[in-house]
């Protein structure tokens, strides 16, 4: 269904041409190296059309409770490079986790009125721990929509544990969710998605999946219903995960609305290939979800230089939050970048960005 990449063809994609270590942090989001990494190209852009208006909810931006325990499993299991469905995740005896559990999860609702009246409704992504996403898909809605076969789409941003793993709680509810991936899935996903358990990483799928799967071609923009389209993003990621799925909206007379899951592409370059592909894509409004800059509230003093990028774009609405960082985003607010705070709900730490069950309007 889709390429498997071994660990070795894995481990040679991410050391080619860069630093392992920084661009696994920084996702090619440096504009210091920005034109070596990426030079220009011509722009052939694509009109994805408009939609008049968008609403993302998050139901869960708390992907795991407590940095160091997650950081000393993968310490444990042999570093960032080993296979994630090989890693025994702790899953009890955490206090600061969900019923001792450190696994939570990452997935937003979305909301686009299209200009004909009628609405598309997105989920994108379905968390890691079943237990707490299923709670907070009934809390805000999510489970009963899924239930009455009223989600349109089903989008993956990428094959990550807190991203994906979750499924449980989304195909209790509709096996048959059509769904739709980026190229690199491994064939592990695919297993999983069918209901193969993988009991050394604790990840299991009582619920096989029963719709269509859709593989995104990373080569072109991937349109999706007027006003939308999803790129996807080729490279390697921590834990022999390849390959990252965003969203493109054009919202009228506001611009282009950009909502990734984990942004391991970097928001630069992220930018950068909407402003060459998508038309309009000169005039970003928007921005919400993970940005990947500080997940481990760790700073290098070149993220600095990403800080002060983003003011050049003109955003007017920036709703960061799970893996951007709580560092990241206090350098934001310094930088008087347009963060939209949150209302500190639902096990989110911090007001400081949007969290769980807060919700950015467009």
């Amino acid at each position: 269904m889709a390429e498997d990449f071994s660990r070795r063809s894995f481990i040679k994609g991410a050391s080619l041409g860069v630093a392992a270590g920084y661009f696994a942090a920084a996702g090619l989001s440096s504009t210091a190296l920005y034109k070596q990494v990426m030079p220009a190209e011509k722009l052939n852009q694509t009109d994805i059309g408009e939609v008049k208006a968008l609403r993302m909810k998050v139901i869960s931006e708390t992907s795991w409770y407590d940095n160091n325990v997650l950081l000393n499993d993968l310490k444990g299991a042999g570093g960032l490079l080993v296979n994630q469905y090989t890693i025994p995740w702790t899953s009890n005896g955490v206090a600061a986790g969900y019923n001792g559990n450190n696994a939570g999860g990452f997935a937003t609702y979305i909301e686009a009125d299209l200009m004909d009246g009628s609405t598309k409704r997105i989920l994108l992504d379905t968390g890691w721990n079943p237990a707490w996403m299923e709670k907070r898909f009934i809390e805000e809605g999510v489970a009963e929509k899924l239930a009455k076969k009223q989600i349109d789409y089903w989008i993956i941003s990428h094959e990550h544990f807190d991203h994906y793993w979750g499924l449980e709680a989304t195909l209790k509810y509709n096996p048959n969710q059509d769904v739709y991936v980026p190229k690199g899935f491994y064939t592990e996903g695919f297993d999983l998605l069918k209901g193969k358990a993988f009991p050394k990483a604790q990840v299991k799928n009582d619920f096989p999946h029963k719709g269509k799967v859709h593989v995104m071609d990373s080569s072109k923009v991937n349109p999706l219903f007027p006003g939308a389209a999803l790129m996807t993003f080729d490279m390697p990621i921590i834990c022999r995960v390849f390959g990252e799925q965003a969203f493109v909206f054009n919202v009228k007379d506001k611009g282009i609305v950009l909502v990734t899951g984990c942004c391991h592409m970097g928001i630069i370059t992220y930018m950068e290939t909407v402003r060459k592909k998508i038309k309009g894509g000169e005039k970003i409004y928007a921005v919400q979800g993970g940005l990947h800059i500080s997940p481990f509230e760790d700073w290098d003093p070149q993220y600095d230089d990403l800080i002060l990028a983003l003011n050049k774009y003109g955003i007017q609405k920036i709703g960061a939050n799970h893996c951007t960082g709580f560092i990241a985003v206090e350098k934001m607010i310094s930088a008087k970048l347009p963060v939209v705070t949150g209302t500190k709900r639902n096990m989110t730490k911090r007001d400081i960005y949007l969290g769980n069950g807060d919700t950015l309007a467009v």
